[in-house]
Parts: structure tokens; sequence; C-alpha cells
């Protein structure tokens, strides 16, 4: 198998596989939706088709079969339905398993047979299921699609002609009869089209008929005499408006079927003779061309009239790159961050007004330059968002809930690291909502709330972050039982407890251990979902805020960075060496009054607005040598959250902010908890990247 070719295929059919996730959830909510179902068609064809090339033969059987049904769908041989949709999005997962089989160089294996047996049941047109119904007796002369059957060759006396309805062994042979003109019926036997009404025609439809084909215009009046008497007539074609061309059989059994549909306009009417009443002109044309036998003729002149040159499809406009090469790009970039603020500091203390210009110049064509890169790397959220229509339908389905979700900002783009990083935390939070928010429809009710819950995932940009909320209108959350729950578990005890207020009571469920659930289910129970997500979103330098009304719903926030690769940072000083603190945890900087200071247990903490903030002493965790030096007398304090606490780190000396590159530490100390990495700041030097969570983690 060639490597680039199943590269090509993966990147390909897996887009198309995302895709199919979400038109399947959509399809169910709108079965109507033509557009919809021809586009999964498409899509299970495409993967089809690939895979056929590739000859990855059990990804071709599940595809076939999916693929056939929805054809049948298409058709409208076969209705949408909750059970159909059940054997369908299982089949999605399987083809996910083998794309990730093919990526791994393993041997795809067989999906299911049981799998494939619950797929051919859907295959099989709904009127064709076996079923007790007794078929009322049809007109021999009227079921026209007699013809399909001598044309296959069918002798079978109950062959089921003419929309399901059975004849006798005598009707169809004399159809037959009639079909190889060997007896002609009487007008009273076999009515003339005209007197039917079913295969009548008028003037004006068959005028649109035939401009439908060839162009509005291009066919004069028809004009053939109406006989009294059966006749054998020549087929009489619709001429073309200025020269003697024909449109050939096949074109003209085309229109018939568009009008009337396949099969039910065939020449059944042959030698039927036409009533003695006046009929219009083109009617009769048409009953004498379905009467005319084939004749040789010489190929049909191209028509006058040229349809307009179609537009030359517009180039590709998109290319694949390797997200290696996009890394190496952004790392140069970082390279000339760097630069510019080595040159921008070195401008500065020059004084030279040329120079500050030029400066000036070469820090705004770098940001642009820095800002293209980023966005090079972004990727819209809703390659995230699109998993969750499947994801809530699945589990409302099987907590027999009905749930509505609405996606807002789908197009919202952030780095593709923090893009793939948000998937788990994201699934996590959602299923949260839809198993612990929304009621079931009967106690919804009963509530007077509407039987459908809803879930609003949104995704927005504020500033150099990602803000993205996962609301539902289920029942909240009730501090008191949070309360308890701490309590039994033993996070606290219950004078402790009692001292929560309701937004530090929201923040219990993000403890380990910690859940509402009395019974474990394969969905939650186990209390470890939303330490999980507090976790990841902490290692992405983000953050997670959670608020809740009882009887009303809750709202989750979450808030992370656009980019992990630069970002923008305080720097501070501890004795004569920087540091770095990620602008991201910080919230306020106030100057340091130890009057207002306090011990409290043992920990150091300050009044603020109120509230008491733990105070840590930086030198003492960080500079050698002052593991127990006093607090100094002046000095300022950086207020910076991790989770969802604050505290308060005092430095000695605040420089200021500045975007930095993230350089890894050297293999020697990388994993050394509290740092995140270093950079090089505009003077040359080396500051030390902190991160704050596992700072806090090591030392507090």
């Amino acid at each position: 198998m060639d490597d680039e070719l199943l590269q090509d295929f993966l990147i390909e059919a897996g887009e198309i596989l995302e895709q199919l996730n979400e038109q399947l959830v959509d399809l169910e909510q709108s079965p109507d939706d033509m557009d919809m179902l021809n586009a999964v068609f498409r899509g299970f064809h495409t993967i089809k088709g690939g895979a056929g090339f590739l000859a990855i033969e059990p990804m071709v059987a599940l595809c076939h079969r999916s693929e056939d049904i929805f054809n049948l769908l298409r058709n409208g041989e076969r209705k949408i339905t909750a059970e159909l949709m059940d054997t369908i999005l299982p089949v999605l997962d399987v083809l996910g398993e083998q794309f990730d089989a093919l990526r791994g160089g393993e041997q795809v294996a067989e999906a299911d047979q049981a799998m494939l047996t619950a797929l051919e049941c859907f295959t099989v047109p709904e009127a064709n299921e076996p079923a007790s119904v007794e078929q009322p007796e049809v007109e021999p002369v009227m079921d026209t699609s007699a013809e399909v059957a001598a044309e296959t060759g069918s002798s079978d006396s109950s062959s089921t002609v003419g929309g399901g309805k059975d004849i006798t062994d005598e009707e169809f042979d004399q159809l037959l009869n009639v079909l190889d003109g060997k007896e002609n019926i009487s007008p009273q036997a076999a009515p003339t089209g005209q007197a039917s009404g079913a295969d009548d025609i008028s003037d004006d439809e068959f005028e649109a008929l035939l401009d439908n084909l060839h162009g509005k215009g291009k066919f004069g009046s028809v004009d053939a005499p109406v006989a009294s008497e059966p006749v054998k007539a020549e087929p009489v074609k619709p001429a073309i408006a200025g020269s003697d061309d024909e449109i050939s059989e096949d074109e003209f059994e085309a229109l018939l079927d568009e009008l009337h549909g396949k099969g039910q306009f065939k020449a059944t009417n042959s030698s039927a003779a036409v009533s003695d009443t006046p009929a219009p002109q083109a009617t009769a044309s048409v009953a004498k061309a379905e009467t005319a036998e084939p004749v040789a003729k010489t190929p049909a002149k191209p028509v006058a009239a040229k349809a307009p040159a179609k537009e030359k499809p517009q180039a590709e406009t998109s290319v694949r790159v390797d997200t290696s090469r996009l890394d190496d790009i952004m790392n140069m970039v970082g390279e000339l961050v760097l630069c510019r603020n080595r040159i921008t500091r070195l401008g500065e203390t020059s004084g030279d007004e040329e120079l500050l210009k030029a400066v000036a110049n070469l820090d705004l064509v770098t940001a642009d330059l820095q800002l293209s890169v980023m966005k090079t790397r972004m990727q819209p959220i809703k390659k995230v968002f699109g998993r969750f229509p499947r994801v809530v339908r699945d589990i409302a389905r099987s907590l027999k809930k009905e749930i509505n979700l609405e996606m807002i900002g789908e197009e919202t783009d952030l780095d593709k690291n923090l893009v793939e990083a948000l998937a788990d935390p994201l699934v996590h939070l959602v299923r949260n909502a839809v198993d612990h928010g929304i009621e079931l429809p009967d106690e919804r009710e009963a509530a007077g709330k509407p039987r459908t819950g809803t879930v609003v995932l949104a995704a927005s940009q504020e500033g150099d972050h990602i803000l993205l909320s996962i609301e539902d209108d289920g029942k909240g959350m009730d501090p008191n039982v949070l309360r308890q729950i701490a309590i039994d578990k033993g996070l606290m005890d219950k004078e402790a407890a009692s001292r929560l207020d309701d937004h530090e009571c929201y923040n219990l469920i993000f403890a380990p251990g910690f859940s509402t659930k009395v019974e474990i289910s394969d969905i939650s129970g186990r209390g470890v979902g939303m330490d999980v997500v507090k976790t990841s979103i902490a290692q992405l330098n983000g953050t997670v805020e959670i608020d809740s009304e009882l009887g009303k719903g809750s709202r989750l926030s979450i808030k992370v960075p656009l980019t992990l690769a630069i970002m923008s940072t305080l720097m501070v000083k501890l004795e004569e060496q920087l540091f770095a603190l990620p602008l991201v945890n910080v919230n306020e900087i106030f100057h340091l009054d130890l009057t207002k200071t306090n011990v409290v247990d043992g920990q150091l903490v300050i009044l603020v607005r109120e509230r008491s903030l733990p105070l840590f002493y930086l030198n003492r965790w960080l500079v050698n040598g002052q593991q127990n030096v006093e607090l100094p007398e002046t000095g300022h304090v950086v207020v910076v959250h991790v989770g969802n606490q604050k505290v308060g780190f005092i430095v000695d000396e605040l420089i200021g902010q500045e975007e930095v590159v993230i350089k890894p530490l050297g293999t020697m100390l990388h994993g050394i908890s509290g740092m995140a990495g270093a950079t090089i700041t505009g003077d040359g030097g080396i500051a030390i990247i902190l991160d704050v969570p596992g700072l806090i983690k090591m030392y507090a």
C-alpha cells in the first residue's frame, strides 16, 4: 500500500468522518432535509471509494451497507427512525477504530457480524418488508410496469408489478400479447391516455418537459392528425424549432418518466384506438409516439443553440502543511521576538531618535509577523465542538432524557495544540451537564419547565484569551447538599464547611473523589471527571469558574490563552535574579503593608477587601540560602490564582510586562516542579518562567 496515498486517504476520510458525526445527529432532528441526506450518502460513498482503491475490504463492506441504507432514504423508500440511527451511529465508531488501525500500520479488523446483520435489516425498502396486508386486484391494461417484467424475462405468474399489486396468468399473457402487437384492444377494454386520466398530459405540461430537457423555446408546436380508428402510425417526434432534427426515443422516455414516474408511461397503450372525441394535438402525438415501432434513423444533428460554456473552476486555495514545519517557523519567529526585545532595550538606552523610529517600525512588523504565523497554527474550535452533538444524543438516549444542544461561536480560532488539549476536559463538562444538570422530562414538567432541556456550548475570544462556557437550564446545585457531601466524604469538618460561601461550595465539585451521584454508572459517579478537568485546564495556564442557581441551572466558564508558544508575562526580581510569572495567572498587584498581616494556623495571611489571602515570600522558595529570611519592610504582593484559589506572592521588585518565548529547560532541570521553562530577556539575560500551580503544589 502506497504510504503517501494512505496518508491522504486518512486525512480526507478522517475529516468526512468528523462531519458525519455531526450530520447524522442533525439529520435525526430534520429527517426531511434532502441536502443533508445527500451529503451523508456522499460521505459514506467517498470513504467506500477510497477504501476500495486501497483494497481495505472490511471498511468497504461496512460503508457499502451504510450507503445502501441512505440510498433508500434518499429515494423515500425508508424513513429515518431513532432505531435506524442507533444502528448507524456505532458504524462511525467502528470506522474510527479502523482508521486508527491503519495509522498504526495494523491489520484492519472486520466489523462485528451482529452490526453487519443489523445494517442488512435496513437495506430493504419498507414496502418489501414482510407484512400481512391484503393487496387489491389491478386492472390488467392499466398496469403498465408489466413491460419491465417482460424485458427481464420474468415468467413468474405472481410477479409484483404496478406498485406491488399481483395480476393473474391470463392478465399477464394478455399484456405480453399487447406488447408484441398480436392483439388489439377495444377502446372500452383499454382506455387511452386521455380517457384514463392518470397518463393524460396537457399541452403546457408537454412543452414544459421539452423546455426542461433542451432549454426553453427550442421546441415548436407539435402537429399530428387525430385518428378516429385504430391506426399504425410512423413515430411522430417533437420537432426542434427551426430545424428538422429529432430527439431520440431515450430522451422522449426520460421526459415521460419525469412527469409520471419511471415505468408509468410505457408502450402498453400501443395499438390502442383513439376515441372519437377530439383530443389536443400534443396528446395525440404522445400516444402515437408510444405506439410507434422502432425505426432506424440517422444520428441527430447538433442543436443550433449551444449551452453557455461553464466557468472555469477556481483553483484550490488551500494546501496541507506538516505541523512540524509550522512549529519550526514559530520557533524562528520566537527568536525574532527575542531579538526585537533586545534591540528595543538598546534603542531606549541610546537616546538616538532615528534608531528609536527604526526600532518602533521593527516592533510593528515583528508583531504582525508573529500574529500571522500564529494564525497558521490556529484551528476553529468547531473541530472539538463537532463531536458533542453525538455525545449528547447518545447519553440522552441512554438516560431517557430530552435534550437540545446549542453551539455558539464554533468559528472561534485557537492554537492547534490547545484544540487537542481541550477535547477531553470539554467532553467531561458536557457529560456532566447532561447527566447531573438536566432533569428527566417528567421532573421538568412537574417543575413548570419544558420537557426538553437545553445545553449551550459557547466560545468567544476576549483579548489574548479564549472563553469557553457550558450552560444548562437544569436543576442547578444546592450549596447545603454540597457541604454535607464534603463532610460525609471526609474532605472537611463541619465547622470548615459552614464557613464556605455558595461560590466556594460550587468549587467543591473539583475536589478529587467528590461526586453528587449515589450510584456509580458508566457515565459518572466516581468523582474523577471534574478533578481531571481542573488539572488539565491548569496545565494550559487556564482557569475554570462555576456558577449555579438552584432550580435554574449551572454555568461553567473556562479561560485559556490563545497560544502556548509565546506568552505575556510579568517580570519580577528576587535579589538579582529575574523570574517571569505568566500574566494569565496574575489577578492584581498591591504594595506590601506588614501591619495588615497576621498569622493564622501557622500561615501568613493578609486581609484584602475583608477576605484573608495566604502570603508566600518567593525568596524563601527560589533564592539559595534564604529559606528562613525575614519578610522585607517594603515590597510588592502579586496576587495569582491557582484554579479557583488565590494566593499572594511577595517579590522584591517589579520589572514590567514582557512577551516571551518559552524555551524548554535542559535535561538536568527537566521535570522540576514550579518551573515551566526559561526565556531570554530584552537585556540578553535569562529568566525562569514559573509554573504557578506546580509551585504551590511543591512548596505550599
